[in-house]
């Protein structure tokens, strides 16, 4: 005992002798303190991702016995546009995730106005529909091979199945924008599930498989993209960047973009050639809140579909929670 406290009164004098030794352990102490209660709320968010996970996996599913989540997937095709109004609390992949979710909801996100398709909701994070990863024959028709297209902070641009990644959100609002091309009659379909291919005219039928076709291409390109130049490290930054530079006006400036989910939404419509492309900046400016104004009645603040393309009424594919 004598000798412990001989060393932590010779350890008291030195930090008397060196301030800024001092100085610099008292920060690091606060710092961990500080950091106590953000690595807790890490884990328990890991954590409840996991249990979420081994819930989904374990399932029994009866076959012939659908879930809503099956019948909302059947209503979707390639070029649907799905919002999430996220948890931030429950963002797993760390603290920068839930501070770009945060920045989002709290910058990019506006008030009801009244011109906006979906009634609430902070709908800060969206995802394209694409055709999905296997070649079976008939899988192109398949509802159960969609897939969702998405930047996310934990692992890059990923292409998830929809039935998986719908039951795997804990958002508070997920809202589907059905895609309608030319010649298209689709919101009758939408509402009743069914789809009548061969009522369409082959203009039609070769517009939708053009656009099957470039959705394929530009999953395929941007997959590999993300993982040749680390995207999952880049994502939660640029978020936070993005929402920071729209705050401040100085976005037309630098090559950043908004939202990052947003702008790669919105260049896969413009690459499939449903959405216009006004400019090269036009993708970096975008909004997720955008999605949620019609871009034919107006010109700012929204996404604008080249003639004759449209989003149908929104279609709530799980409110959870108004709050």
């Amino acid at each position: 005992m004598a000798s412990q406290r001989r060393f932590f009164q010779q350890l008291i004098a030195n930090l008397h002798k060196r301030p800024r030794t001092k100085l610099a352990l008292q920060l690091s102490a606060s710092a961990a303190v500080a950091s106590m209660p953000i690595m807790y709320w890490s884990n328990s968010a890991k954590k409840e991702r996991a249990e979420r996970e081994h819930e989904v996996a374990t399932r029994i599913r009866i076959p012939s016995v659908q879930t809503i989540d099956d019948l909302m997937v059947e209503k979707c095709q390639p070029g649907d546009v799905i919002l999430f109004d996220r948890r931030c609390e429950c963002c797993a992949a760390g603290f920068s995730a839930a501070l770009g979710c945060l920045l989002g909801k709290t910058i990019l996100c506006d008030e009801e106005d009244g011109t906006r398709s979906v009634e609430r909701g902070s709908y800060e994070h969206c995802g394209v529909v694409v055709p999905g990863l296997s070649d079976a024959p008939g899988a192109q028709h398949d509802p159960s091979n969609l897939c969702l297209l998405e930047a996310t902070s934990g692992n890059g641009i990923v292409c998830r199945p929809l039935l998986r990644r719908l039951e795997m959100s804990r958002s508070r609002s997920v809202m589907l924008l059905p895609l309608s091309c030319p010649g298209e009659h689709r919101q009758q379909d939408v509402i009743t599930g069914l789809d009548d291919e061969s009522e369409l005219s082959e203009k039609t039928k070769f517009l939708k498989k053009t656009m099957n076709d470039e959705l394929i291409k530009f999953r395929d390109k941007w997959l590999t993209d993300s993982q040749s130049q680390g995207y999952e490290n880049q994502h939660s930054y640029l978020s936070i960047m993005g929402a920071f530079l729209y705050l401040t006006n100085l976005y037309p400036t630098f090559p950043i973009p908004v939202s990052p989910s947003a702008w790669l939404v919105v260049s896969a419509l413009q690459e499939c050639g449903a959405a216009m492309k006004l400019n090269e900046k036009q993708a970096q400016q975008t909004r997720v809140e955008d999605f949620t104004r019609d871009g034919r009645f107006f010109e700012k603040n929204s996404v604008r579909l080249r003639p004759g393309w449209k989003f149908l009424s929104p279609v709530a594919m799980r409110e959870t929670s108004v709050s």
